[in-house]
């Protein structure tokens, strides 16, 4: 029965603990980069949640205001169905952090990192729609329904351009260039060669010949030492 730690596995590494050898380009172990991703999706949840909040607040305070009796069907539709979006949102964007609550020290970062990717994505997709049905509703109780209809339409394609199209564009500019991956396979032997100290490049340049050593890496024959006997004054007369 092995144990965690007590022999090689296949890939060199003790049992058990392949979670902890460096995995990326960074150098980092595959529970430091979970850790690093969701600190990053922290940040960008902290933004957003931001821009729901304020959304939010805006849209509860509507209801109390002198003009709300005032709303026709549909903009008493829109008003509801904008509610609705906003806080679904905020559910989505806050459903990260009870999900890390409820598994943590469960050794499941990696799948929390996952889940929490998704359901930002999705926060992200119906604050779109939410912002939509704010502009609308504003617009058309102040300048009518055809100028709320074009507002709203300019920020739907605003929303979808700048968080939907943008990043696949820029996704596709840098393919292939990404520092995610491992770090043999990111960045070529090139890389590996010159991050390797000087011995190790000489030997890597060794075994990619064959099992001979490169030329800079050779000895220099040695000068040879003057006979001590030879070297003393001569003897003959």
């Amino acid at each position: 029965m092995r144990t965690v730690g007590s022999d090689p596995g296949p890939s060199g590494y003790p049992w058990g603990m392949a979670d902890h050898r460096p995995c990326t380009a960074r150098g980092e172990t595959p529970l430091q980069r979970a850790d690093r991703n969701f600190g990053e999706l922290l940040q960008e949840l902290r933004v957003t949640q931001t821009g729901v909040q304020i959304l939010f607040a805006f849209l509860l305070s509507l209801a109390f205001t002198p003009r709300f009796p005032d709303l026709d069907t549909v903009q008493r539709a829109t008003y509801v169905t904008t509610l609705l979006l906003a806080v679904l949102a905020a559910i989505l964007f806050t459903a990260p952090a009870a999900l890390h609550r409820s598994l943590f020290q469960q050794g499941a970062k990696a799948h929390i990192v996952r889940v929490s990717s998704r359901l930002a994505s999705a926060g992200m997709g119906v604050l779109v729609f939410a912002f939509t049905g704010a502009v609308l509703l504003v617009v058309d109780v102040t300048a009518g329904r055809a100028g709320g209809l074009a507002a709203g339409a300019t920020t739907l394609l605003l929303c979808l351009g700048l968080w939907g199209l943008l990043p696949r564009l820029v996704r596709r500019r840098t393919a292939g260039r990404t520092s995610e991956e491992p770090a043999g396979d990111a960045a070529g032997p090139r890389a590996d060669a010159a991050a390797e100290p000087l011995g190790g490049a000489y030997a890597g340049a060794g075994r990619a010949s064959g099992g001979s050593r490169p030329a800079a890496a050779r000895r220099l024959p040695e000068p040879r030492r003057r006979n001590p006997a030879r070297t003393g004054p001569s003897t003959r007369r």
